[in-house]
This record gives C-alpha cells, sequence and structure tokens, in this order.
C-alpha cells in the first residue's frame, strides 16, 4: 500500500508539472495571437479581455493544439467557435462597459460570453441563449471550470431573444438571420447597442443603435460569415 501511494504521488506530480508546462505553452500563444489582434482592434480593454479569457478552455480537446490560431474551430453538432479576430469586432462594435446587462444569441462553447463578461465586470451580466443542448452543457461546464459567474446559459430558441430578462443594454447575434427580427429590436434599451449578421449566401455585419427616442440607425461593418439562425424569426430547418 505504502509503494502504491507512492508512485500515485510521483504520477500525480508529473501530471501536475505537465498541465503546468501547457498551460504556459498556451499562455504564449494567446499573447502572440492578441499582439497581431493590436493590428486591427483599437479599443485596449478588448484586447486586454481576450488576454485573460483561456481560448483552449472552450474547444474539444482535440482543437486545443489550434485554439490560438485566428480561425474558426468546430466545436460539434454543425457549430463552430467564431474566429478570435470576429469575437474582438463584434466585443468593439457593442461598446461594452462595466455594468452592462447583455443578451447573446448563439452561446456556441462559452467563449464569446466569456469574453464579454469580462468587459462587463463582476456588475454585469450576460444572458446566452442556445438552441442545441450538448452545446448548453458544455458551455456551462467551460464556463463553471474558468471562473465566469456572471454568465447565465439558457436553452431556448434565439431568434425569439430571452424577453423574461429584457431590455438589454446589449445584444450579440452569433449566427446569421435573414432579417433583424423585431423581437429582438424591442429588447434592446434606448440607447442600446446590437451587432448581427444579416444574409444567407451573402452577409453582412450590421451594427443597430436604438436612441433615446426609439429610433433604429444602422450601420454596415463589413462581410461575414456566420452559422444560420433557426427558428420563428430565423431560416427554416431543412
Amino acid at each position: 500500500m505504502v509503494l502504491v501511494n507512492a508512485i500515485s504521488e510521483k504520477d500525480y506530480g508529473k501530471d501536475n508539472r505537465r498541465r503546468e508546462k501547457e498551460e504556459k505553452e498556451f499562455e504564449k500563444l494567446r499573447k502572440l495571437l492578441v499582439e497581431r489582434l493590436e493590428d486591427i482592434i483599437l479599443e485596449k480593454k478588448v484586447l486586454k479581455a481576450m488576454l485573460r479569457v483561456p481560448r483552449h478552455r472552450f474547444v474539444p480537446e482535440y482543437e486545443q493544439r489550434a485554439a490560438y490560431t485566428d480561425r474558426p474551430l468546430e466545436i460539434g453538432h454543425g457549430q463552430t467557435i467564431s474566429a478570435p479576430h470576429m469575437v474582438a469586432i463584434m466585443c468593439e462594435i457593442l461598446e461594452l462597459s462595466e455594468g452592462h446587462k447583455v443578451l447573446e444569441i448563439g452561446t456556441g462553447s462559452g467563449y464569446n460570453a466569456a469574453v464579454m463578461a469580462e468587459l462587463t465586470g463582476k456588475t454585469g451580466h450576460i444572458y446566452t441563449v442556445e438552441r442545441i443542448k450538448p452545446l448548453v452543457n458544455f458551455a456551462r461546464k467551460n464556463l463553471e471550470e474558468t471562473g465566469y459567474d456572471n454568465v447565465t446559459v439558457l436553452l431556448e430558441n434565439g431568434s425569439m431573444g430571452y424577453p423574461r430578462c429584457a431590455p438589454y443594454d446589449r445584444i450579440a447575434v452569433t449566427c446569421a438571420a435573414p432579417s433583424i427580427p423585431e423581437t429582438l429590436l424591442e429588447q434592446l434599451k434606448p440607447g442600446g447597442i446590437m451587432v448581427i449578421p444579416v444574409g444567407n449566401y451573402f452577409q453582412e455585419l450590421i451594427r443597430v443603435k436604438k436612441d433615446s427616442n426609439g429610433n433604429i440607425h444602422k450601420k454596415r461593418k463589413g462581410e461575414v460569415i456566420f452559422v444560420p439562425m433557426l427558428g420563428r424569426y430565423g431560416f427554416p430547418r431543412n
């Protein structure tokens, strides 16, 4: 028994050292990624948030080595985690600040929600909606293990938003809609900002601002490619 315990403790120590080495390697890769994003992202607090979130903890194990390449990665169920530059661009467009209440449509693995949670701080909150149950469980696990307790992951139809906690200071949509759903505009606070990809084969990222009088102002922010939004206000299922 003593020998078995000694061997177990030795193996445990090796595992710990291996994990520590891997985390340091991932941290270096994350810093290099954020340095490259400095060419396109002006908002320093967005870059700092990206630096604090371990993207490799939000992808399947087989994708971890590719976590700090600037490209989308598969997370299963026909879904992807957005490329880091797109996450940063959307956060910059949203102008997220401490204390904001945010609705996200399309949780995926929880990575985008984690970056937004860094920007809204402990006094803010992210309500993120996902229609695929295994991804809801995956995101909840990832967020819990990385310490984000200001994020609520909900199993819901994203095209409907989440009226229960409306209105929201900000709305982030990570799937492409055929048009901007009226239900999401209704859930946006006066003075609030929404970012949403719109279109089918040709998609554009749209910044939506609701002014203090409730008027809607739209601005195109470039061509993008996202998975489609499904549901009542999204595209029909095949």
